[in-house]
């Protein structure tokens, strides 16, 4: 296998090719200087004032304080210590922070620096993968890109799983790397253990890599057919093995020994896989909850709510839901402010380098590294596109690594064959798509740092103008363009890389300025995307609960109770609130949505019959939810009779599940007194 050498031998220095073997390429004192500058700028970046966020997304919080009290939540990825039911998702995610709570006792530095630290390892991935198939100036350019993606630096100051996943993911792309080039079975076999590890931290989503690392794999690796696919099967058995022996410890673990599968309607983990988590959410079929609550969920005017209540959230959308489907939304409303600012840079690179490779051999490393990070950026962008049900647009993360690394490497490629004018002509082209979507992008709010937006616009003009005069006078001539190579790669490079990164970066800056928390984050700078991300509270957000705050005689009482939950309450998010205010373990009716069939009322009146939960919590009548519905849908927009008929789908949806059945039988044997917005019911003491 060969790698054209680089084009002018004076130029070797900066721009020279990843060895053959895929090897790293010979470091020199400058070079590990980058290294530790983009790493170590990561690192500041990520874990700067990172306690700002508090406790970020508290159903994870909750369960993430429950795995530093109980083994066993933590194995389980449990809500509460005493293991009622757990979090939606497996538990990789929850074992780092768990176990983080645990040698340093839970606080939100425990909970978000392994997220923050996560997301320095995947930019070293991105840049030891981009280096090994395009050399060490590729690999920064791909690790700075990654590391500046606003959705990354979000993600990975936040405890949602997704850091987790996308770390896996791509540990398992550059494992496939290490494999691709030597043949080695060993390192693909790595890569699908990462892929099952991946699959433990968010399921499907963990497996969009697989037809990536496959494809390229079977296309590349330096040995015959045959092997190629024994190996490919050998992988396949070890990412089986690393996501199937938990998925065999939950179904041969007795069910009434374990906490209840949240998500799951039959408190099974492939139920959750296949359902909840899987091709349910993609199909858009809503499984939340029996036929009744399904029906609510389903209605158009549910749709219309959730619709509307994205549009508050600024002019871009909220983080909450997002576009409609479609093979624009990643480069619309939230989507796009997450993403989308070098996304159609990469495309231009993808199809630009496999031009400029299309001649190369079957085995061609640098080929191989546009197939598979194209392969996995078609892959799951077009899952992400056209899903259905609540793709939250923070789901973005799982492309920001092939995203990065395409422009590292189309970069690269065309610094290397700039004395091609298809490389000099696609260098500009990849510039226009980086700065010129970056302007379009942030013109969609003048308001916030207009100057910045033609400050890029006056960059790239200046960039391009630069690359296709001094490229163009330079093809064909391989001695002059020598003699240019210092201010092509100084000069050029500077402008470029201002041109390109401007924008994420300042956008990148406000998140890390900007606190989150709540289930869906926005990295919008606008004043309300912002009180959107910040609270999740009002409307449709206030209806999943979330807050850490309990009024101080409400606190005292739960810690005064010695039962195994000191309360019951509707809702995983609710109850993970009130644990992390109160210290104490809380039941989680219903699971995420309420809507869970856990517990049923039977079981219920046989927890409370054994003394097992000391109080029912109520975080409002029927009536507060009421007149809280209809205030937050007539500032949706909506007029008085659609106000009236979204209050009525709140209430069919919560009296149809366990939550209404539960509630009504408390109520009916227990009197309840008023707490701050809570209503608490002393379980040990019936009215009668």
């Amino acid at each position: 296998m060969t790698i054209d050498a680089p084009a002018h031998p004076s130029s070797a220095a900066a721009d020279a090719p990843a060895p053959a073997d895929g090897g790293l390429p010979p470091a020199r004192p400058v070079d590990r200087i980058a290294l530790a500058v983009l790493l170590l700028g990561t690192a500041v970046l990520y874990l700067w004032d990172i306690t700002i966020n508090g406790s970020a997304n508290t159903f994870y919080a909750g369960a993430a304080w429950a795995g530093s009290k109980s083994w066993e939540a933590l194995f389980f990825g449990s809500i509460d210590p005493s293991n009622f039911i757990t979090v939606d998702k497996p538990p990789v995610s929850q074992w780092v922070m768990g176990l983080s709570g645990r040698i340093f006792g839970y606080s939100s530095a425990s909970l978000l620096i392994p997220e923050a630290l996560m997301g320095v390892a995947t930019v070293a991935l991105v840049y030891a993968a981009v280096t090994r198939l395009a050399g060490r100036g590729a690999g920064l350019v791909a690790g700075t890109a990654m590391a500046l993606t606003p959705v990354a630096v979000m993600m990975f100051r936040f405890d949602n799983p997704d850091a987790a996943m996308v770390l896996l993911m791509t540990a398992a792309a550059y494992c496939t790397v290490r494999a691709t080039a030597a043949a080695s079975a060993r390192w693909l076999a790595l890569a699908g253990v990462a892929v099952g590890f991946a699959f433990l931290a968010k399921m499907l989503e963990g497996l969009m890599v697989l037809p990536a690392l496959g494809l390229v794999y079977l296309i590349a690796a330096p040995t015959t057919v045959r092997r190629r696919i024994v190996h490919l099967l050998v992988a396949t058995v070890a990412m089986i093995a690393a996501a199937g022996w938990y998925v065999l410890v939950t179904i041969l673990w007795p069910a009434s020994s374990r906490p209840y599968i949240a998500g799951s309607t039959d408190n099974s983990f492939m139920n959750l896989v296949l359902g909840y988590n899987g091709l349910q959410r993609i199909e858009g079929k809503e499984h939340a909850g029996n036929a009744a609550q399904r029906s609510v969920m389903n209605s158009p005017l549910t749709h219309e709510l959730m619709q509307r209540f994205a549009r508050t959230g600024g002019n871009r959308g909220g983080g909450m839901f997002s576009e409609n489907p479609g093979i624009t939304r990643l480069f619309q409303g939230e989507f796009g402010v997450e993403i989308s600012w070098l996304l159609p840079a990469a495309l231009v690179a993808l199809m630009v380098g496999l031009v400029l490779r299309g001649r190369a051999p079957r085995t061609d490393l640098a080929r191989a590294g546009f197939v598979l990070s194209g392969a996995w950026l078609l892959v799951d962008g077009i899952v992400l596109s056209y899903m259905k049900s609540n793709p939250h647009p923070y789901y973005s993360l799982a492309i920001a690594p092939p995203m990065a690394a395409l422009v590292g490497l189309g970069v690269a490629q065309c610094v290397r064959d700039r004395h091609r004018i298809t490389a000099v002509l696609g260098g500009a082209a990849i510039v226009v798509a980086a700065g010129g979507w970056s302007f379009v992008l942030m013109r969609r709010d003048p308001s916030w740092q207009s100057w910045l937006s033609w400050t890029v616009a006056v960059l790239t003009v200046a960039a391009v103008l630069t690359i296709v005069v001094i490229g163009l006078a330079g093809v064909g001539e391989s001695s002059r363009a020598g003699r240019r190579t210092g201010f092509v790669v100084a000069a050029v490079a500077a402008v470029i890389g201002l041109a390109g990164i401007a924008a994420p970066a300042a956008y990148s800056a406000e998140v890390v300025a900007t606190p989150h928390t709540g289930g869906s984050p926005s990295a919008d700078p606008s004043t309300e995307d912002r009180a959107h991300s910040q609270h999740d509270t009002g409307g449709f957000a206030a209806f999943f609960g979330g807050t850490t705050s309990a009024p101080t005689e409400l606190t005292r009482t739960l810690q005064a109770t010695h039962t195994r939950w000191a309360a019951a309450v509707s809702r995983s998010s609710t109850a993970a609130g009130l644990e992390l205010s109160t210290r104490t373990p809380i039941m989680a009716i219903g699971g995420f949505t309420g809507s869970d069939p856990a517990p049923t009322l039977a079981q219920f009146q046989r927890y409370v019959a054994d003394g097992d939960i000391g109080y029912y919590i109520s975080t409002g009548t029927t009536g507060e939810r009421s007149r809280g519905g209809s205030s937050a849908a007539g500032a949706l927009g909506l007029d008085p009779s659609q106000a009236d008929q979204a209050s009525q789908l709140l209430r069919r949806f919560e009296s149809g599940g366990v939550t209404g059945q539960i509630q009504e039988w408390v109520q009916s044997h227990y009197t309840g007194h008023t707490i701050g917005s809570y209503t608490i019911y002393d379980l040990r003491t019936p009215s009668h």
